[in-house]
Protein backbone atom coordinates (compact mmCIF):
# COMPACT_ATOMS: atom_id res chain seq x y z
CA UNK A 1 0.00 0.00 0.00
CA UNK A 2 3.02 2.47 1.23
CA UNK A 3 4.87 1.77 -2.33
CA UNK A 4 1.92 1.89 -4.40
CA UNK A 5 1.12 5.46 -2.60
CA UNK A 6 4.69 6.51 -3.12
CA UNK A 7 4.35 5.13 -6.60
CA UNK A 8 1.13 7.76 -7.36
CA UNK A 9 3.23 10.30 -5.82
CA UNK A 10 5.90 10.51 -8.23
CA UNK A 11 3.80 9.83 -10.99
CA UNK A 12 2.42 12.95 -9.93
CA UNK A 13 4.55 14.79 -9.38
CA UNK A 14 6.87 14.03 -13.15
CA UNK A 15 3.51 14.79 -14.85
CA UNK A 16 2.89 18.22 -12.74
CA UNK A 17 6.42 18.50 -13.57
CA UNK A 18 5.68 18.46 -17.00
CA UNK A 19 3.15 21.27 -16.67
CA UNK A 20 5.55 23.64 -15.12
CA UNK A 21 8.03 23.13 -17.54
CA UNK A 22 7.53 26.23 -19.11
CA UNK A 23 9.05 27.90 -16.07
CA UNK A 24 13.32 27.52 -15.80
CA UNK A 25 14.33 30.05 -13.57
CA UNK A 26 18.29 30.07 -12.74
CA UNK A 27 20.18 27.98 -10.75
CA UNK A 28 21.11 30.56 -8.40
CA UNK A 29 17.58 31.88 -8.05
CA UNK A 30 16.70 28.55 -7.41
CA UNK A 31 19.08 27.73 -5.25
CA UNK A 32 18.38 30.95 -3.47
CA UNK A 33 14.33 29.97 -2.70
CA UNK A 34 15.08 26.44 -1.63
CA UNK A 35 17.61 27.67 0.68
CA UNK A 36 15.20 30.26 2.16
CA UNK A 37 12.29 28.26 2.23
CA UNK A 38 14.56 25.56 4.17
CA UNK A 39 15.50 28.12 7.11
CA UNK A 40 12.09 28.92 7.03
CA UNK A 41 10.66 25.88 7.87
CA UNK A 42 13.75 25.41 10.13
CA UNK A 43 13.03 28.42 12.16
CA UNK A 44 9.42 26.81 12.33
CA UNK A 45 10.14 23.51 13.41
CA UNK A 46 12.63 25.10 15.80
CA UNK A 47 9.87 27.26 17.28
CA UNK A 48 7.31 23.76 17.64
CA UNK A 49 10.30 21.63 19.06
CA UNK A 50 10.32 24.61 22.13
CA UNK A 51 6.37 24.35 22.88
CA UNK A 52 6.72 20.27 22.89
CA UNK A 53 5.24 19.63 19.53
CA UNK A 54 7.69 17.86 17.44
CA UNK A 55 7.02 14.14 19.88
CA UNK A 56 9.38 12.35 17.55
CA UNK A 57 11.07 10.05 20.60
CA UNK A 58 9.90 8.45 23.73
CA UNK A 59 12.52 11.09 25.00
CA UNK A 60 10.97 13.86 23.65
CA UNK A 61 6.69 12.78 24.07
CA UNK A 62 7.75 12.43 27.88
CA UNK A 63 9.33 15.86 28.02
CA UNK A 64 7.09 17.38 26.49
CA UNK A 65 3.85 16.33 28.26
CA UNK A 66 6.05 16.47 31.68
CA UNK A 67 6.63 20.01 30.95
CA UNK A 68 3.01 20.97 30.10
CA UNK A 69 1.38 19.41 33.16
CA UNK A 70 3.92 21.48 35.26
CA UNK A 71 4.67 25.08 33.79
CA UNK A 72 0.94 24.89 32.50
CA UNK A 73 -1.47 22.98 34.88
CA UNK A 74 0.80 22.07 38.41
CA UNK A 75 2.30 26.08 38.95
CA UNK A 76 -0.63 27.91 38.86
CA UNK A 77 -2.86 25.09 40.77
CA UNK A 78 -0.49 25.66 43.59
CA UNK A 79 -0.66 29.42 43.52
CA UNK A 80 -4.21 30.06 43.38
CA UNK A 81 -4.23 26.73 46.16
CA UNK A 82 -1.72 28.60 48.44
CA UNK A 83 -2.00 31.88 48.05
CA UNK A 84 -5.38 32.75 47.37
CA UNK A 85 -6.77 35.98 49.33
CA UNK A 86 -10.11 35.64 51.50
CA UNK A 87 -11.47 38.29 49.64
CA UNK A 88 -13.34 37.85 46.55
CA UNK A 89 -12.89 41.51 45.53
CA UNK A 90 -9.14 40.96 44.08
CA UNK A 91 -9.94 37.11 43.38
CA UNK A 92 -12.65 34.68 43.58
CA UNK A 93 -11.07 31.31 43.72
CA UNK A 94 -13.26 29.41 41.94
CA UNK A 95 -13.19 31.79 38.97
CA UNK A 96 -9.45 31.04 38.84
CA UNK A 97 -9.61 27.22 39.28
CA UNK A 98 -12.29 26.99 36.06
CA UNK A 99 -10.06 29.20 33.64
CA UNK A 100 -7.09 26.85 34.43
CA UNK A 101 -9.00 24.00 33.55
CA UNK A 102 -10.62 25.66 29.86
CA UNK A 103 -6.83 26.64 29.43
CA UNK A 104 -5.40 23.14 29.86
CA UNK A 105 -8.29 21.83 28.14
CA UNK A 106 -8.15 23.64 25.18
CA UNK A 107 -3.92 23.70 24.97
CA UNK A 108 -4.01 19.88 25.80
CA UNK A 109 -6.07 19.25 22.34
CA UNK A 110 -4.05 21.11 20.25
CA UNK A 111 -0.74 19.54 21.75
CA UNK A 112 -2.02 16.31 21.46
CA UNK A 113 -3.70 16.54 17.66
CA UNK A 114 -0.97 18.29 16.34
CA UNK A 115 1.73 16.82 17.57
CA UNK A 116 0.20 13.34 16.67
CA UNK A 117 0.42 14.82 12.72
CA UNK A 118 4.07 15.73 13.10
CA UNK A 119 4.87 12.52 14.17
CA UNK A 120 3.51 10.73 12.19
CA UNK A 121 3.84 12.85 9.05
CA UNK A 122 7.15 14.90 9.58
CA UNK A 123 6.73 19.16 9.60
CA UNK A 124 7.28 18.98 5.73
CA UNK A 125 4.47 16.34 4.86
CA UNK A 126 2.67 18.05 7.63
CA UNK A 127 2.57 21.18 5.64
CA UNK A 128 2.37 19.42 1.85
CA UNK A 129 5.76 21.14 0.99
CA UNK A 130 7.38 17.98 -0.21
CA UNK A 131 8.30 16.37 -2.81
CA UNK A 132 6.43 18.42 -5.51
CA UNK A 133 5.17 21.14 -3.99
CA UNK A 134 8.21 22.22 -2.58
CA UNK A 135 10.33 21.47 -5.78
CA UNK A 136 8.00 23.96 -8.00
CA UNK A 137 10.78 27.28 -7.71
CA UNK A 138 7.52 29.63 -8.61
CA UNK A 139 5.93 28.85 -5.02
CA UNK A 140 8.64 28.72 -2.64
CA UNK A 141 8.28 32.62 -1.84
CA UNK A 142 4.67 32.13 -1.32
CA UNK A 143 5.64 29.19 1.14
CA UNK A 144 8.09 30.92 2.64
CA UNK A 145 5.84 34.47 3.08
CA UNK A 146 2.72 32.16 4.58
CA UNK A 147 5.44 30.65 7.04
CA UNK A 148 6.44 34.25 7.83
CA UNK A 149 2.29 35.06 8.06
CA UNK A 150 2.13 32.46 10.78
CA UNK A 151 4.80 34.29 12.84
CA UNK A 152 3.12 37.42 12.42
CA UNK A 153 -0.35 36.06 13.36
CA UNK A 154 0.85 34.60 17.04
CA UNK A 155 2.80 37.96 17.39
CA UNK A 156 -0.69 40.23 16.61
CA UNK A 157 -2.77 38.28 18.55
CA UNK A 158 -0.51 37.51 21.59
CA UNK A 159 1.00 40.66 21.97
CA UNK A 160 -2.21 42.75 23.02
CA UNK A 161 -3.83 39.62 25.43
CA UNK A 162 -0.24 39.19 27.32
CA UNK A 163 -0.52 42.83 27.89
CA UNK A 164 -3.86 42.55 29.31
CA UNK A 165 -3.14 39.46 31.47
CA UNK A 166 0.31 40.97 32.56
CA UNK A 167 -1.77 44.73 33.51
CA UNK A 168 -4.27 42.50 35.52
CA UNK A 169 -1.56 40.27 37.46
CA UNK A 170 -0.17 43.42 38.57
CA UNK A 171 -2.92 45.26 39.85
CA UNK A 172 -3.98 41.51 41.59
CA UNK A 173 -0.81 41.53 43.34
CA UNK A 174 -0.12 44.89 44.14
CA UNK A 175 -3.13 44.64 46.64
CA UNK A 176 -1.87 41.18 48.02
CA UNK A 177 -0.52 43.64 50.90
CA UNK A 178 0.17 40.20 53.23
CA UNK A 179 3.00 38.95 50.99
CA UNK A 180 6.58 39.71 50.74
CA UNK A 181 7.14 41.81 47.30
CA UNK A 182 9.65 39.34 46.54
CA UNK A 183 7.22 36.48 46.72
CA UNK A 184 4.48 38.54 44.77
CA UNK A 185 7.25 39.44 41.45
CA UNK A 186 7.24 35.41 41.57
CA UNK A 187 3.86 35.29 41.80
CA UNK A 188 3.55 37.61 39.06
CA UNK A 189 5.96 35.76 36.59
CA UNK A 190 4.61 32.51 37.74
CA UNK A 191 1.28 33.07 36.37
CA UNK A 192 2.16 34.97 33.31
CA UNK A 193 4.55 32.52 31.95
CA UNK A 194 2.26 29.47 32.84
CA UNK A 195 -0.88 31.76 30.85
CA UNK A 196 1.52 32.77 28.15
CA UNK A 197 3.15 28.96 27.70
CA UNK A 198 -0.72 27.28 27.61
CA UNK A 199 -2.06 30.26 25.14
CA UNK A 200 0.62 29.95 22.66
CA UNK A 201 0.70 26.50 22.24
CA UNK A 202 -3.07 26.67 21.88
CA UNK A 203 -2.91 29.30 18.96
CA UNK A 204 -0.13 27.29 17.62
CA UNK A 205 -2.61 25.07 16.58
CA UNK A 206 -5.04 26.70 15.46
CA UNK A 207 -2.44 29.10 13.63
CA UNK A 208 -0.94 25.98 11.97
CA UNK A 209 -4.29 24.82 10.50
CA UNK A 210 -4.49 28.19 9.35
CA UNK A 211 -1.07 27.78 7.40
CA UNK A 212 -1.72 24.36 5.69
CA UNK A 213 -4.75 25.72 4.27
CA UNK A 214 -3.13 28.54 3.33
CA UNK A 215 0.02 26.87 1.68
CA UNK A 216 -2.93 24.83 -0.62
CA UNK A 217 -5.03 28.15 -1.63
CA UNK A 218 -1.60 28.93 -3.42
CA UNK A 219 -2.47 26.07 -5.61
CA UNK A 220 -6.04 26.49 -6.42
CA UNK A 221 -5.71 30.04 -7.16
CA UNK A 222 -2.70 28.57 -9.66
CA UNK A 223 -5.05 26.44 -11.29
CA UNK A 224 -6.97 29.01 -13.53
CA UNK A 225 -3.16 29.39 -14.83
CA UNK A 226 -2.92 25.96 -16.02
CA UNK A 227 -5.92 26.74 -18.57
CA UNK A 228 -3.98 29.50 -20.00
CA UNK A 229 -1.84 26.42 -21.52
CA UNK A 230 -2.89 24.25 -24.67
CA UNK A 231 -3.54 21.19 -22.80
CA UNK A 232 -4.83 18.46 -23.02
CA UNK A 233 -8.65 18.28 -20.76
CA UNK A 234 -7.56 14.89 -19.06
CA UNK A 235 -4.47 16.78 -17.57
CA UNK A 236 -6.37 19.62 -15.98
CA UNK A 237 -8.91 16.89 -14.49
CA UNK A 238 -5.85 14.59 -13.40
CA UNK A 239 -4.16 17.79 -11.73
CA UNK A 240 -7.82 18.81 -10.02
CA UNK A 241 -7.80 14.97 -9.01
CA UNK A 242 -4.61 15.97 -7.30
CA UNK A 243 -5.55 19.04 -5.28
CA UNK A 244 -8.80 17.43 -4.05
CA UNK A 245 -6.75 14.39 -3.04
CA UNK A 246 -4.71 16.95 -0.65
CA UNK A 247 -7.83 18.46 0.43
CA UNK A 248 -9.29 15.52 1.30
CA UNK A 249 -5.88 14.58 3.27
CA UNK A 250 -6.41 17.68 5.44
CA UNK A 251 -9.71 17.35 6.30
CA UNK A 252 -8.73 13.65 7.72
CA UNK A 253 -6.17 15.04 9.68
CA UNK A 254 -7.56 17.91 11.04
CA UNK A 255 -11.54 16.96 11.72
CA UNK A 256 -11.10 15.77 15.20
CA UNK A 257 -8.77 19.01 16.26
CA UNK A 258 -11.52 21.31 14.72
CA UNK A 259 -14.29 19.34 16.14
CA UNK A 260 -12.84 19.30 19.73
CA UNK A 261 -12.09 22.69 19.70
CA UNK A 262 -15.31 23.84 18.53
CA UNK A 263 -16.60 22.21 21.67
CA UNK A 264 -14.02 22.98 23.87
CA UNK A 265 -14.36 26.56 23.12
CA UNK A 266 -18.31 26.47 22.99
CA UNK A 267 -18.34 24.52 26.76
CA UNK A 268 -15.37 27.43 27.91
CA UNK A 269 -17.78 30.28 26.63
CA UNK A 270 -21.37 28.96 28.03
CA UNK A 271 -20.23 28.39 31.73
CA UNK A 272 -18.17 31.46 31.88
CA UNK A 273 -20.90 33.11 30.93
CA UNK A 274 -23.40 31.37 33.42
CA UNK A 275 -20.99 32.09 36.12
CA UNK A 276 -20.18 35.85 35.61
CA UNK A 277 -23.82 36.59 35.17
CA UNK A 278 -25.16 34.13 38.04
CA UNK A 279 -22.71 35.23 40.68
CA UNK A 280 -24.17 37.56 43.65
CA UNK A 281 -20.78 39.45 44.53
CA UNK A 282 -19.18 42.59 42.63
CA UNK A 283 -17.12 41.35 39.33
CA UNK A 284 -14.72 43.57 38.04
CA UNK A 285 -11.29 43.81 35.95
CA UNK A 286 -9.13 42.28 38.98
CA UNK A 287 -11.42 39.60 39.95
CA UNK A 288 -13.03 38.87 36.26
CA UNK A 289 -10.42 39.99 33.73
CA UNK A 290 -9.09 36.57 33.35
CA UNK A 291 -12.40 35.23 32.30
CA UNK A 292 -12.61 38.08 29.19
CA UNK A 293 -8.61 37.65 28.33
CA UNK A 294 -8.78 34.26 27.95
CA UNK A 295 -12.17 33.71 25.91
CA UNK A 296 -10.73 36.34 23.32
CA UNK A 297 -7.93 33.89 22.79
CA UNK A 298 -10.18 30.80 22.44
CA UNK A 299 -12.76 32.45 20.23
CA UNK A 300 -9.74 34.05 17.92
CA UNK A 301 -8.19 30.49 17.89
CA UNK A 302 -11.48 29.24 16.48
CA UNK A 303 -12.21 31.98 14.01
CA UNK A 304 -8.69 31.75 12.86
CA UNK A 305 -9.20 27.75 11.80
CA UNK A 306 -13.11 28.85 10.77
CA UNK A 307 -11.82 31.49 8.62
CA UNK A 308 -8.78 29.32 6.90
CA UNK A 309 -11.12 26.68 6.40
CA UNK A 310 -14.18 28.63 4.76
CA UNK A 311 -11.67 30.35 2.56
CA UNK A 312 -10.01 27.21 1.45
CA UNK A 313 -13.52 25.38 0.92
CA UNK A 314 -14.13 28.74 -0.94
CA UNK A 315 -11.29 28.40 -3.49
CA UNK A 316 -11.95 24.87 -4.08
CA UNK A 317 -15.31 25.46 -4.85
CA UNK A 318 -14.83 28.34 -7.46
CA UNK A 319 -12.51 26.50 -10.09
CA UNK A 320 -16.21 25.34 -10.91
CA UNK A 321 -16.73 29.34 -12.38
CA UNK A 322 -12.77 29.39 -13.31
CA UNK A 323 -13.31 26.79 -15.35
CA UNK A 324 -17.01 27.36 -17.23
CA UNK A 325 -16.01 30.88 -17.98
CA UNK A 326 -12.54 29.47 -19.83
CA UNK A 327 -14.81 27.01 -21.25
CA UNK A 328 -17.30 29.80 -22.56
CA UNK A 329 -14.33 32.02 -23.34
CA UNK A 330 -12.72 29.34 -25.83
CA UNK A 331 -16.28 28.64 -27.36
CA UNK A 332 -17.28 32.12 -28.15
CA UNK A 333 -13.93 33.32 -29.84
CA UNK A 334 -13.34 30.43 -31.72
CA UNK A 335 -17.42 31.00 -33.03
CA UNK A 336 -15.71 34.91 -33.70
CA UNK A 337 -12.82 33.46 -35.80
CA UNK A 338 -14.77 30.77 -37.70
CA UNK A 339 -17.23 33.98 -38.74
CA UNK A 340 -14.42 35.87 -39.29
CA UNK A 341 -12.87 32.98 -41.88
CA UNK A 342 -10.15 30.51 -40.06
CA UNK A 343 -8.01 29.87 -43.42
CA UNK A 344 -8.66 33.08 -45.45
CA UNK A 345 -6.95 36.04 -43.43
CA UNK A 346 -4.22 35.46 -41.00
CA UNK A 347 -5.38 39.47 -40.32
CA UNK A 348 -8.56 38.25 -38.87
CA UNK A 349 -6.84 35.49 -36.72
CA UNK A 350 -4.51 38.23 -35.13
CA UNK A 351 -7.74 40.18 -34.49
CA UNK A 352 -8.69 37.13 -32.96
CA UNK A 353 -6.16 36.66 -30.25
CA UNK A 354 -6.14 40.22 -29.21
CA UNK A 355 -9.61 39.71 -28.54
CA UNK A 356 -8.53 36.76 -26.13
CA UNK A 357 -5.76 38.75 -24.88
CA UNK A 358 -7.43 41.56 -23.93
CA UNK A 359 -8.99 39.79 -20.65
CA UNK A 360 -7.74 40.44 -17.52
CA UNK A 361 -7.10 38.12 -14.97
CA UNK A 362 -6.67 39.55 -11.27
CA UNK A 363 -5.65 37.64 -8.13
CA UNK A 364 -7.23 39.55 -5.01
CA UNK A 365 -8.02 38.30 -1.63
CA UNK A 366 -11.51 40.22 -2.14
CA UNK A 367 -14.35 37.66 -3.18
CA UNK A 368 -15.14 40.75 -5.53
CA UNK A 369 -11.93 40.48 -7.04
CA UNK A 370 -11.30 37.56 -7.86
CA UNK A 371 -12.87 36.77 -10.85
CA UNK A 372 -10.43 35.26 -13.62
CA UNK A 373 -10.54 36.12 -17.15
CA UNK A 374 -8.28 33.47 -18.25
CA UNK A 375 -7.13 34.09 -22.04
CA UNK A 376 -6.65 31.22 -24.20
CA UNK A 377 -5.16 29.72 -27.82
CA UNK A 378 -8.25 30.08 -30.50
CA UNK A 379 -6.08 28.47 -33.59
CA UNK A 380 -7.88 25.55 -32.80
CA UNK A 381 -8.28 23.32 -36.11
CA UNK A 382 -12.36 23.30 -37.03
CA UNK A 383 -12.41 19.07 -37.69
CA UNK A 384 -11.83 18.80 -33.94
CA UNK A 385 -13.44 21.44 -32.96
CA UNK A 386 -16.63 19.46 -31.02
CA UNK A 387 -14.91 17.03 -30.05
CA UNK A 388 -12.58 19.70 -28.30
CA UNK A 389 -15.74 21.21 -26.72
CA UNK A 390 -17.31 18.23 -26.14
CA UNK A 391 -14.32 17.52 -23.62
CA UNK A 392 -14.53 21.13 -22.25
CA UNK A 393 -18.02 20.35 -21.54
CA UNK A 394 -17.52 17.27 -19.39
CA UNK A 395 -14.69 19.06 -17.56
CA UNK A 396 -17.23 21.67 -16.35
CA UNK A 397 -20.12 19.37 -15.49
CA UNK A 398 -17.10 17.46 -13.54
CA UNK A 399 -16.38 20.71 -11.35
CA UNK A 400 -19.42 21.25 -11.47
CA UNK A 401 -21.02 17.76 -9.65
CA UNK A 402 -17.93 17.83 -7.30
CA UNK A 403 -17.66 20.83 -4.87
CA UNK A 404 -15.37 20.17 -2.57
CA UNK A 405 -14.10 21.63 0.54
CA UNK A 406 -12.68 21.21 3.89
CA UNK A 407 -15.39 19.01 5.84
CA UNK A 408 -15.90 17.70 9.94
CA UNK A 409 -17.55 14.50 8.79
CA UNK A 410 -19.18 14.85 6.05
CA UNK A 411 -19.85 18.69 7.00
CA UNK A 412 -18.40 20.72 4.55
CA UNK A 413 -16.77 24.32 6.80
CA UNK A 414 -18.30 27.30 4.13
CA UNK A 415 -19.96 30.28 4.73
CA UNK A 416 -22.94 28.18 4.94
CA UNK A 417 -22.16 26.58 7.89
CA UNK A 418 -20.47 29.29 9.93
CA UNK A 419 -23.96 31.44 9.56
CA UNK A 420 -25.38 28.40 11.30
CA UNK A 421 -22.48 27.96 13.65
CA UNK A 422 -23.02 31.86 14.55
CA UNK A 423 -27.10 30.82 15.37
CA UNK A 424 -26.16 27.80 17.42
CA UNK A 425 -24.05 30.00 19.38
CA UNK A 426 -26.23 32.86 19.74
CA UNK A 427 -29.24 30.80 20.86
CA UNK A 428 -27.11 29.03 23.56
CA UNK A 429 -26.50 32.43 24.65
CA UNK A 430 -29.90 33.51 24.93
CA UNK A 431 -30.71 30.32 26.53
CA UNK A 432 -27.63 30.94 29.05
CA UNK A 433 -29.15 35.11 30.16
CA UNK A 434 -32.78 33.85 30.45
CA UNK A 435 -31.49 31.34 33.07
CA UNK A 436 -29.54 33.71 35.06
CA UNK A 437 -30.67 36.94 34.39
CA UNK A 438 -33.92 37.84 35.62
CA UNK A 439 -35.65 41.59 35.22
CA UNK A 440 -38.70 42.73 37.83
CA UNK A 441 -40.64 45.64 37.63
CA UNK A 442 -42.83 46.86 40.68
Amino acid sequence: MAAAEERREEDSSIQIGLLDASQNPTTSEEGHSELQLNQSLQRLENFLRFFGFCQYSPLSFTFSWLAFIIVGLLVPLLIIIEFSGDSDRYQIKSFELEILVFNSVAASISLLCISHNLRKYGLRKFLFVDRYQGHLSQFRPKYVERIHGFFRLLAIWMLPCFLLKTAREVVRVSYAGDVPWWQSVVILLALVISWTYSMIIYLSGSSLFNLVCNLQVIHFENYGKLLERDLDVSEYIEEHIRLVHYLSKISHRFRIFLLLEFLAVTATQILSLLETTSNTGIINFINGGDFAVSSIVQVVGLILCLHAAAKFSHRAQGLASVASRWHASVTCNFNEVSQWGVSNSNGNLDTANNVVDSFVKTNSESDLESDNYVPTPTNVPLASYMSSYHKRQAFVMYLQSNPRGVSIFGWTIDRALIVSIFFIELSLVSFVLGKTITITTK
